[in-house]
């Protein structure tokens, strides 16, 4: 893929002579088919529980899935504004749906996108995407330069409860270690130690507090062992002198990462932390487009960013991104804890992407209750990557008829 986040509203199809064009496996794939199938629909569905979905629908009857962070409502509001008569000529319906590049610069570029809607157009192209691989019959793996690994190492996340009393960490470490998923890392959040609510802002720690972080961190190790990997979850709930203190507690049980130490946007803050700690950072899951992770990467200011394909752009958006941290030698990690068809974006992401050494994951991810089939694969820590065509989404449209969000129309149809 390009690695220039702001993409060219020419054709997508470079001449296979021009030495100029970089090699897009999406664009010499498409090539046979271009123009034959149009896009006629974008729909957006609320499920009871989990992520809104979104469907791109074809005049070739094949239809392509994503997820976004919206409500169903929101999700339309949205999906009409982009289709709206105010800029007819940005929209998608009636165009390529193989043309994912233009459409990405449409979406977030030709005309300023942001906050709440971003996440919508996200899920649009995603389902582009799976679109994409359905069409042309490949895996998105394949679509996005071929596959570096055929399964992708997980780490997942500790349940709350009693941070501070050791026979609670004795039963919470035994049941991890029992799950048959054989997961090898898992988030520990540090709220349940503060007793705030996740992601509230807590202004400072003082003694007492960073001690009780020490002993809970302390105690996850001892009942955990070295055999498990820990990662010290913030939030972005501290500021910078808490997140120093913080670092300087848990240092001793040597986690993987310090995720999330403070407020998500860029800031001199990330330079000073990383001066006074020497722990490994993590951070990105609220970043925005690639241009919102550009001064991490830029500075070196974190050890791996973790940004999620609903926040950050989608699948195009994510690719650059990593595009961008590999020539840092700066490891991606996608945060993923929407569901099931975010848990296969994610996947077929994952897989074709070189300096991707994990990817986050929930314990029941295999669940999927909406898929019909081809449902994630867990063992040993880690999830095989689907060789289905696109994402390898099958879902089970009676099951989301009869567990829509209250209220919410089957695809929007009012």
């Amino acid at each position: 893929m390009s690695q220039n986040p702001l993409p060219s509203t020419s054709s997508p199809n470079p001449s296979a002579s021009d030495p100029a064009q970089p090699v897009n496996p999406l664009n010499v794939a498409a090539r046979s088919v271009q123009g034959q199938v149009k896009i006629t629909a974008i729909k957006a569905m609320q499920p009871r529980h989990g992520t809104t979905l979104v469907k791109v629908e074809t005049d070739a009857g094949i239809c392509g899935y994503g997820a976004c962070g919206a409500t169903g409502p929101l999700a339309r509001s949205a999906i009409a504004g982009l289709e709206g008569p105010r800029l007819p000529h940005l929209g998608l319906i009636g165009k390529d749906p193989l043309a994912i590049q233009v459409h990405y610069h449409n979406m977030f570029y030709a005309y300023p996108q942001r906050g709440r809607q971003m996440r919508v157009l996200s899920g649009i192209d995603i389902a582009l995407w799976d679109l994409a691989g359905k069409l042309l019959g490949q895996p998105v793996s394949k679509l996005l330069g071929g596959n570096f690994r055929t399964e992708i190492p997980l780490y997942s996340h500790c349940a709350g409860g009693d941070f501070l009393s050791r026979d609670e960490w004795r039963a919470r470490a035994q049941q991890l270690k029992d799950d048959p998923h054989g997961f090898k890392a898992y988030k520990i959040d540090i709220h349940h130690i503060l007793g705030t609510p996740m992601q509230q802002y807590t202004p400072n720690l003082g003694p007492q507090e960073v001690d009780r972080v020490r002993r809970a961190y302390a105690l996850a190790r001892e009942a955990l062992g070295d055999g498990i990997d820990i990662i010290v979850h913030c939030h972005n709930e501290l500021d910078l002198p808490s997140a120093i203190q913080v670092a300087q507690a848990v240092e001793p049980i040597k986690p993987l990462y310090l995720e999330d130490p403070i407020a998500p946007v860029y800031s001199d803050a990330w330079m000073a932390l990383r001066h006074a700690t020497r722990l490994p950072i993590m951070t990105g899951e609220n970043i925005e487009l690639p241009e919102g992770a550009l001064p991490f990467i830029q500075n070196q200011a974190i050890d791996c960013l973790q940004p999620d394909l609903i926040n950050s752009g989608g699948i195009t958006g994510t690719h650059i991104i990593a595009d961008i941290a590999a020539l840092y030698r700066i490891p991606v990690s996608l945060h993923n804890v929407s569901g099931y068809v975010l848990n296969m974006a994610s996947q077929q992401w994952s897989a074709a992407v070189f300096n991707c050494p994990r990817m986050e994951c929930v314990r029941n991810a295999d669940q999927a209750p909406e898929a019909a089939g081809n449902k994630p694969v867990i063992r040993d820590g880690r999830m095989l990557i689907s060789t289905h065509p696109g994402l390898g989404i099958v879902l089970d449209q009676e099951y989301l008829k009869a567990n829509l969000a209250d209220g919410e129309p089957w695809w929007g149809d009012e």
